[in-house]
């Protein structure tokens, strides 16, 4: 998608040699506008999957997968938290996922209520770096007995090498900007 290429370029930043630093449109202050791009091509890439509920993990993906839902006739999003909720009462699907940037290890949990055999899922992220997440949240969609139809990225750190793994592991994954290195400070596409 060359509209975000150019955004990232344009107001991005990047911090050493492993981070991209995208909060002033994507995941601090959002561009609700470029979000529309942004959902609608997604919904490009999975239109034909049949897509019944879209699922992410708090607080980055949430406003990317709602943007995303109304291109998929306002299908349900639902997000995993990474705390427990007194409001969780019925039980919950858990996975654990280490997150790249922030250095922590975090429990995702769904509500056994929110995902249900029938469904057809579609896993979307602002960022696809290890693919901790992406393995996780699929882990959460197969204990419902649910289907995985999909994992989409916006930024795809590939030198980090997250989608490869989840392609071998069996899924098909979407990014729609995919960022291969970084070299002296500036992004290799």
């Amino acid at each position: 998608m060359n509209a975000l290429k150019e955004k990232i370029l344009k107001e991005g930043s990047v911090i050493g040699t492993e981070i991209i630093k995208v909060d002033q449109f994507l995941n601090h202050r959002i561009d609700v506008k470029f979000l529309e791009e942004i959902g609608e091509e997604f919904h490009k890439r999975f239109a034909e999957e049949r897509i019944t509920k879209i699922l992410t993990v708090e607080a980055s993906g949430i406003a990317i997968a709602v943007i995303a839902a109304k291109y998929f006739d306002y299908v349900p999003v639902v997000f995993a938290k990474k705390a427990v909720p007194s409001t969780m009462t019925g039980g919950s699907y858990t996975a654990e996922a280490r997150s790249f940037t922030k250095g922590t290890v975090s429990m995702f949990r769904v509500s056994r209520e929110a995902l249900s055999p029938e469904d057809r899922v579609l896993i979307l992220d602002d960022f696809l770096a290890s693919g901790e997440a992406g393995f996780a949240l699929a882990e959460i969609v197969k204990a419902a007995g649910a289907a995985v139809c999909g994992i989409g990225s916006v930024i795809e750190k590939e030198y980090q090498g997250g989608s490869r793994r989840l392609r071998e592991a069996g899924y098909r994954v979407e990014s729609l900007a995919v960022i291969k290195g970084i070299e002296n400070g500036t992004i290799v596409w």
